[in-house]
């Protein structure tokens, strides 16, 4: 199993809170406050969607751990850059292909919940992402974590990714992943463009109350 998870927008000179506010105006959906990624010295917000999908918002911080960390080290170099899209993450049941075609070892990943509760994960392909903007990494939710995953934290999703308007090659994306039969974007639209400069996303567009929108 392979599909698209969710996507990343690092946030801009102004902060976490006022750029998921912004986006909380335009897709006219409602925020629901991430928490801490201890290893990587970040913390996001979180936008639920349909298809079990998210919108992840996410800022760096002042910790040792996001000097160290790659994940850490790409949100603070796109929000260096005035913030925007970081990447897109496809969700797998098994990451053991990944590491031996990419000859690198998975990395965990935890946000502890108020309640005590723990959503972990393992992942792999950030410093692709960061040699490579337009490939996604690859991440694998840990057994037993489902109803913590972030698309249920409201009861109905009011939005869903419809477009990912992509500067690079379908190609290059394919043999990343593995060449898999079937795109693990699913329904979602993929606009893929020649790059002229860095590759990366460009833009995704959304179904959401106020219609169509872009960001």
């Amino acid at each position: 199993m392979m599909r698209l998870d969710h996507v990343s927008y690092a946030c801009g000179p102004d902060g976490l809170t006022a750029t998921a506010d912004r986006i909380a105006r335009e897709l006219g959906i409602e925020s629901v406050k991430g928490g801490v990624h201890p290893r990587f010295g970040t913390r996001n917000v979180i936008f639920p969607l349909r298809n079990n999908q998210y919108l992840e918002v996410v800022e760096v911080l002042a910790h040792p751990a996001s000097d160290k960390a790659p994940f850490g080290q790409a949100v603070r170099a796109r929000s260096e850059m005035g913030g925007g899209w970081m990447g897109w993450v496809v969700a797998v049941d098994d990451l053991v292909p990944f590491e031996e075609r990419l000859g690198r070892s998975r990395v965990p990943g935890n946000r502890k919940f108020p309640d005590g509760q723990e959503l972990t994960w393992q992942q792999i392909g950030i410093k692709g992402l960061i040699a490579d903007p337009q490939v996604p990494y690859m991440i694998q939710w840990d057994e037993g974590t489902e109803k913590l995953h972030p698309s249920q934290a409201v009861e109905r999703p009011e939005g869903q990714i419809a477009q990912i308007c992509i500067a690079g090659s379908r190609d290059r994306v394919r043999d990343w992943l593995g060449r898999p039969e079937q795109s693990p974007l699913g329904d979602v639209t993929v606009d893929w463009q020649a790059p002229n400069g860095a590759p990366g996303i460009l833009s995704v567009s959304f179904m959401t109350p106020h219609g169509l929108v872009t960001l």
